[in-house]
Order: C-alpha cells, then structure tokens, then sequence
C-alpha cells in the first residue's frame, strides 16, 4: 500500500488507478470493514489525526478531482461523507524519498511522464499535507 504524499498529478494512470484502489482499502480499514492491513505503517499518519475518517475522506476528494479532471470516471460515491479536515503535515525528507521512488517507477512504466517531470525540484504535496523540514518519516518503511 502507498499512499502517496506526492500530489496526484504526478501519477501515470496506472498509479492513480493503483491510488485510488488502495486508498479505498485504507478506507474500509479506518471504518474497521476489514481484517486486513490493520497495522500497515502507511495509515499511522492517519491514525494520529484527530479525526482519521474525515482526513482519509479529504485525502480522496484531492485524488477523485485529480482523476475528474483527467477525464477519469471514479466512483465518489465510494468516499464517506467527511467534515472538512485539518491538514497533515509531511517532511521534506519524506517528499524527496518519495519523489525518487515515483521517478524510477515512471522511468520504466511511463518514460514520457518521466521526462515530463524529471526537472521538477520541488514537487507539489498532495492538497491534504503541507511540507516542514525533517527527514523521512517514521512510518515509511524504505
């Protein structure tokens, strides 16, 4: 399961697609609709929000309007009704580690989308998450 910090747009439509499924999974785990993945390291982050379920809801609104506007036809009908949600910090650090990953899954899967960002520096966080300084996160298993 990755659940990505990176904001969507950077996704090739095999990602977003990826995205969208396990992001749904992490749903139905936060809503205990499911034994599994429990205690994957990728949900803490949401598990310490003060409100898990409107933030999950918050973070898939950001990757259902990504896909809308790529033409995508997700089902919204599947997020769960949320309050508006505090943001979520990420680190820097984590943003980069990330990013590599993405750029070396895109170099092989999708070499246009590749060559497309490769030049970015800095790359956008996901609507939900705003960037502090830090170094890789400590749920991110690398």
């Amino acid at each position: 399961m990755r659940l990505w910090s990176l904001h969507p747009r950077y996704l090739d439509p095999q990602g977003m697609v990826a995205l969208w499924r396990e992001t749904l999974l992490a749903q139905a785990v936060l809503r205990e609709q499911t034994r599994g993945y429990r205690n994957h390291p990728q949900l803490d982050r949401f598990k310490a929000h003060p409100a898990p379920l409107d933030a999950m809801s918050a973070y898939l609104q950001a990757i259902h309007a990504e896909a809308t506007a790529r033409g995508y036809h997700f089902d919204a009908s599947k997020i769960r009704p949320g309050a508006p949600a505090a943001p979520m910090t990420v680190t820097a650090g984590q943003m980069t580690y990330e990013w590599a990953h993405l750029m070396a899954k895109l170099q092989t899967r999708n070499p246009a989308l590749h060559e497309r960002w490769r030049a970015t520096t800095a790359p956008e966080a996901h609507p939900l998450l705003t960037v502090h300084p830090g170094d890789l996160e400590p749920w991110e298993r690398p």
